[in-house]
């Protein structure tokens, strides 16, 4: 198969790179921008929605470009590669993907193209205390009729939920869990914000009695929207870590061939160059991975595949991520010795954000349980005459 972009898209990434590694050509200017809230770049983020690359994935009649999983593969991927803090997948993927997905023609319009010019930041609250990965709501309620809806209980931790402009809210409803709009000044609504080990933001959001916008149908279970939007996000979040490993790949061979011991580069070791190569195969068999649930998806955007072959291709692709971001971050802050402990050294900071995407939309273990639960779904391959 051939896995070579076009020309558009060869653009696309040549104008995303220079963009972000000009915003964010050192280490030191992340941090310095991840110290401050709400912990990216408003210039940065204007200028991205400038280029189109906010408006990716929806549709042209909702304000957007209309381009598929490979065009955001590409933008998370080049937002890995410097770790860029801006919300890419948590605000445009996940919480945009959600409105376009369930959203009525004039919510898709009104609140997409609004993300696509960069003047909206959404926030999908989803995940409630004590309820690990699950993709259903029981801890907020929604109770109303009609366009008149409130929601009550507690969501933690909502990524960019203080900062966010609109809330996209799951909550239980007669039958499943429903998708609500709120407002960031609605009546009993709480945001309490605080930063993240990677230098992100999120926010434990409290509900009580808060009014509420049924996003789509009112009251109708959209389990099956959160889903597929959730897989969708967790194939972008891949390409992201795909992108960081690669630096903190090619950051720990540099230094191999330059920092010396005993008179020679660290290079000349043989053990040591052994364990970059692991970190290259890792690096490899995450990518095939991850650009095969990639294709998985783009076969779903035409039906040639299912919303549950797609969820399969999410977890194999967010496990092997899981594996390999896991052994290149530890890994590359091993063999860069003492300095790679350092908060003032890259490396490190590559093995955070890894981290908390592993920890986002279900860790490894938890789609290696979900994966073994399918076992018993797959009849056995016939055996060759």
């Amino acid at each position: 198969m051939d896995f070579q972009l076009d020309s558009e898209q060869e653009a696309l990434r040549d104008a995303v790179r220079a963009l972000l590694t000009k915003a964010y050509d050192t280490s030191e200017t992340r941090r310095a921008v991840t110290k401050q809230d709400p912990g990216w770049d408003d210039k940065t983020w204007r200028q991205l929605a400038e280029m189109g690359v906010l408006g990716l994935p929806f549709a042209e009649e909702d304000g957007g470009m209309g381009a598929g999983p490979a065009e955001v593969a590409i933008v998370a991927e080049e937002i890995g590669r410097v770790i860029a803090p801006e919300p890419f997948v948590e605000a445009v993927v996940l919480a945009g993907g959600l409105v376009a997905a369930a959203g009525t023609a004039e919510q898709r319009a009104e609140i997409l193209g609004a993300v696509a010019e960069g003047g909206l930041v959404p926030a999908f609250a989803h995940t409630e205390p004590a309820s690990r990965y699950e993709l259903t709501a029981t801890g907020v309620t929604a109770s109303g009729s009609g366009d008149s809806w409130t929601l009550d209980g507690v969501k933690e931790p909502v990524l960019g939920g203080a900062r966010a402009d609109l809330l996209i809210v799951s909550a239980a409803v007669d039958g499943g869990t429903g998708l609500f709009l709120v407002k960031p000044d609605a009546d009993g609504l709480t945001r309490t914000g605080y930063a993240t080990f990677d230098g992100g933001r999120a926010a434990r959001v409290a509900f009580d009695d808060t009014p509420a916008t049924p996003l789509g149908e009112a009251g109708a279970d959209q389990s099956d929207v959160i889903a597929a939007t959730v897989a969708q996000a967790q194939i972008a979040y891949g390409h992201e870590s795909l992108g960081a490993m690669e630096t903190a790949l090619r950051t720990t061979t540099e230094y191999l061939k330059t920092r010396k011991q005993f008179g020679v580069p660290l290079m000349t070791f043989q053990a040591l160059t052994f364990r970059a190569a692991d970190m290259y195969v890792s690096l490899e068999l995450a990518r095939s991975t991850v650009s095969w649930a990639t294709l998985v998806l783009l076969d779903a955007s035409t039906g040639s595949t299912s919303a549950d072959e797609v969820a399969e291709a999410a977890s194999r692709a967010k496990l092997q991520v899981s594996k390999a971001g896991r052994h290149i971050g530890q890994e590359a802050i091993q063999l860069h010795g003492g300095i790679g402990m350092t908060a003032e050294y890259s490396v490190g900071h590559y093995m955070s954000r890894l981290t908390a995407i592993d920890h986002a939309l279900g860790d490894g273990r938890h789609h290696l349980n979900r994966l073994v639960s399918t076992l018993g779904d797959h009849s056995v391959v016939d055996p060759l005459p």
